[in-house]
């Protein structure tokens, strides 16, 4: 195991978790947005209008994207796998 293939294991995770997570945190952070500016003009500071918009859309989402988060996670695991008799030898 040499470091050069740690750091590529390392860089190949980092983008993996970006890939996975990043659609979901930059809709979260749409949402937000707007409904912090649509409170600030109509000046309606409701509690749990912050929290039902951001959990609609992330759900939402999460449920359009789970079959491509799911594959690139499959894909991701197999290829780990796969790798394991080359380090030993």
């Amino acid at each position: 195991m040499t470091p050069e293939y740690i750091v590529q294991l390392g860089q190949d995770t980092a983008m993996l978790v970006l890939y996975v997570a990043g659609p979901t945190l930059i809709v979260a952070l749409v949402v937000g947005l707007a409904v912090s500016i649509f409170q600030a003009v109509t000046q309606v500071h409701e509690m749990t209008l912050t929290f039902i918009p951001k959990i609609v859309a992330v759900a939402i989402i999460v449920s359009i994207m789970l079959p491509w988060t799911i594959r690139r996670m499959v894909d991701f695991t197999a290829n780990l796998f796969l790798s394991i008799p080359a380090l030993v030898g």
